[in-house]
This record gives structure tokens, sequence and C-alpha cells, in this order.
């Protein structure tokens, strides 16, 4: 089988197009596409519990924390305990963050707009529902995978 007739070739090769545009836009920003998607995932106002960030992003936790580390340094985030559990800290953005978050969301939506002029609500359609499928069978597989343990 030929590289471009595997499904996760095409997969591989547009993200990497997608993750190649929006990391030149976060640059021109002063920041990363990576920064980008954590910003994203801290609410505005309340903040996000540090532990709820990582896996919202599909992240291992030691990865996340060094990201953060980097954030706070660039004044883009702060950390503050939680009022209700003072045992966990919350992640909350500086209002230099939240300015680079809407740049973010910008310019998701920007690339999505361009998607959906040339591509049809029904081609979308069929396109999520295959991608459901997709997720499906990579479920079933690493649930093969862990029971084979």
């Amino acid at each position: 089988m030929k590289p471009e007739e595997t499904v996760d070739f095409h997969i591989k090769t547009a993200w990497h197009a997608i993750s190649r545009m929006y990391n030149q836009k976060a640059v021109d920003e002063g920041f990363t596409t990576s920064i980008g998607f954590v910003l994203i995932n801290i609410n505005s106002k309340e903040g996000t519990p540090a532990t709820k960030i990582a896996p919202l992003m599909g992240l291992e936790a030691r990865s996340l924390t060094r990201m953060l580390k980097s954030m706070e340094e660039k004044g883009l985030i702060c950390r503050k305990p939680d009022i209700s559990d003072k045992r966990s800290v919350r992640i909350f953005l500086t209002p230099e963050g939240k300015r680079k978050k809407e740049k973010s969301i910008e310019t998701i939506q920007a690339f999505n707009h361009s998607i959906r002029e040339v591509v049809s609500e029904r081609e979308l359609e069929k396109f999520f529902g295959v991608f459901q499928k997709i997720n499906q069978v990579i479920e079933k597989e690493q649930l093969k995978s862990i029971d084979s343990q």
C-alpha cells in the first residue's frame, strides 16, 4: 500500500500543514500553536484547574507543566489557589493572555470560515462522520491493546 493510499497519511499531512499555518500566525504574535491551544482551554473569567487542562488537550501532565511555567514567565497566565479546594491551583489568563487567546480564536475561526467557503455543509457532515468512525476504530484498537497486556 502506498502512503497516499492510507488514511493516516492524509490525516498527518493535513494536520502538519494546518499546524505550520497556525504556528506561523502564532510566531507573528510572539507565541506558539501549543500555547495558543492551552490559552483557548483556559476559562477567561473563572480560570481553569491546572489538572483539567492536560486531559482537555490530550497531553501528559508533565508536558503541560513545562509549558505552563513558560507561559507564566511570558506573562500570559498566573496561578492562584482554588478558592473551593486549597490543595488545587487554578490557571488564570493575564490581560496579555486574554489578547493572545482572542488572536488564537480568530485564527481558528478564519481558517474554518475559509474551509466552509469551499466545502459544503453536506461534505462537512460526511467528513465529521468519517472522523467519528475513525475515532471509534482507534478506541477499539486501544482497548484490544490494553486487553492483550
